[in-house]
């Protein structure tokens, strides 16, 4: 076996359907008196509703928070910290909203609490990645980790099918680069197969059967799991891909990752045969990219970048995007490697086909 580091990161973890009940208990743990409730304008009502359960310990809810993490938000959301006198923040979400409770922690040094409502795993991450100017930058800093998680099973149950479907790919997203990250090792290799098996199982059943709260356990349990393959080791090519394609197309998220994924895998498949192998056997397919495409068409999750709005014209840009600063990735990049990537998922094609093929379109 070579040699490796493990690095665990100090989160707290509450895992268990009610575990909502508890929040107030941890926020009186982390020594807070008032704290900023945060959320996005669709889920505005249900976090007052929290707030107002919290009492005198919440000391408001902003309710801005948006994809990508737009820093002119984030500025808005620290006048608001200011403003109320809040001593820390309380992130009820997805990923939009955990990425609003880290900016806040880098600037001010507050401490957070993120009680997810979809299965971004970005969560259990020292990662925050913010948008000015049409260009997504991350950084990697452990100021930005939360101090505590609570995930509350019960939360999820409205997250509609469709959202849960993307939600899930994009975690398992993080699970696939752990096993070719270049600093990766065998514990993460481990979790990350459970998430990619846990979410693999879980995601089909909940989109026909939206309540069944097993499977959203078990989804859930394995976006928690693939949050800490992204937090502990680093990501390759499909996380800058869909990065750039966020930032500078304001393409959705969760969608991105979906529509990326087999394609990023696929043009990494001959540079780490181990990693594929993995992937294969936890989706319990023959072959990395073409079960990751069809676990995509069974969910009903986009499959084009086009279906998501980016413009033919932009294949060029994002082709110089992706180059820029590149992420470390097992298959040298290259402008022509990446131009057929990025067209042929643009077109919605087989992955690793010619754009012109039709292969993985629904």
């Amino acid at each position: 076996m070579r040699g490796f580091v493990y690095n665990g990161l100090p989160a707290r973890v509450l895992f268990g359907e009610g575990s909502l009940a508890r929040l107030g208990e941890e926020i009186g743990r982390l020594g807070l008196r008032r704290v900023l409730l945060l959320s996005t304008p669709q889920q505005g009502g249900s976090v007052a509703e929290i707030a107002r359960a919290l009492r005198d310990r919440a000391a408001g809810v902003f309710t801005e928070a948006t994809m990508h993490t737009p820093v002119a938000v984030t500025e808005r959301a620290l006048a608001a910290v200011a403003a109320a006198g809040a001593d820390g923040v309380v992130a009820i979400g997805g990923g939009s909203t955990t990425g609003l409770g880290k900016a806040i922690a880098l600037r001010t040094g507050l401490p957070q609490i993120v009680v997810p409502t979809t299965y971004a795993g970005s969560e259990m991450t020292p990662i925050l990645g913010e948008t000015e100017g049409g260009v997504k930058t991350t950084l990697r800093n452990l100021a930005v980790l939360p101090r505590t998680v609570i995930y509350d099973v019960a939360l999820t149950l409205g997250l509609p099918p469709a959202l849960s479907a993307v939600s899930g790919l994009n975690a398992m997203a993080h699970a696939v680069e752990a096993l070719y990250a270049e600093d990766r090792n065998p514990i993460v290799d481990l979790m990350a197969a459970e998430a990619i098996r846990a979410l693999a199982g879980a995601l089909p059943v909940i989109v026909e059967r939206p309540s069944d709260r097993a499977m959203r356990a078990d989804a859930l349990y394995g976006a928690w799991l693939a949050g800490i393959c992204l937090g502990s080791v680093g990501m390759a090519l499909h996380h800058k891909l869909c990065h750039t394609l966020g930032g500078a197309f304001d393409l959705p998220h969760a969608e991105t990752h979906a529509v990326v994924l087999p394609h990023a895998v696929a043009y990494n498949a001959a540079a780490a045969p181990d990693a594929m192998a993995a992937v294969a056997g936890a989706l319990g397919a023959e072959d990395a990219a073409a079960g990751l495409a069809a676990l995509a068409r069974r969910v009903g999750a986009p499959t084009s970048l086009r279906e998501l709005g980016m413009p033919e014209a932009g294949l060029e840009r994002a082709v110089e995007l992706a180059l820029a600063n590149p992420y470390g990735n097992p298959r040298p990049l290259t402008a022509a490697g990446l131009r057929a990537l990025i067209a042929a998922a643009w077109a919605g094609a087989a992955p690793g086909g010619d754009p012109g093929q039709k292969g993985a379109r629904r």
